[in-house]
């Protein structure tokens, strides 16, 4: 009669440990543990300040436009007022003049003043 070889089921299979010398422990420290915990400490810091710095400077950004477009509407108010009082001054403007430039006589007029604001820069309404 033939010899019958038993094949084990995975519960009775024999365990290969690694030799006792060379085996991984969790008990020691790994030579560049220390190392690789310092590495993240500073990436993680140096995300933090990224951060802060990235949301001052957009908030700064912001606050410059806005500065800055206030400016201009005073600046383009400012200009049209010299234009009027050049214009005032220089007597200048004819109604021969203003058909040079492209313009038309006007059967009804009505004439309004407005001493600020001549000229002012739109804001956009999505802003911070």
């Amino acid at each position: 009669m033939g010899r019958k070889i038993h094949n084990p089921s995975i519960f009775q299979t024999r365990m290969a440990f690694a030799p006792a010398g060379s085996a991984f422990r969790l008990t020691q420290e790994h030579p560049l543990e220390n190392k690789a915990i310092h590495a993240l400490a500073f990436m993680l810091l140096l995300a933090i300040f990224s951060y802060f710095y990235f949301v001052g400077a957009s908030i700064l950004n912001v606050v410059a436009r806005k500065e800055a477009l206030a400016k201009s509407a005073q600046l383009t108010t400012d200009i049209a007022k010299y234009e009027k009082d050049y214009f005032a001054i220089s007597q200048s403007l004819t109604p021969e003049y203003g058909t040079q430039l492209g313009l038309s006589p006007v059967s009804k007029t009505a004439y309004v003043y407005r001493p600020t604001s001549l000229g002012q820069a739109q804001m956009q309404h999505n802003e911070i």
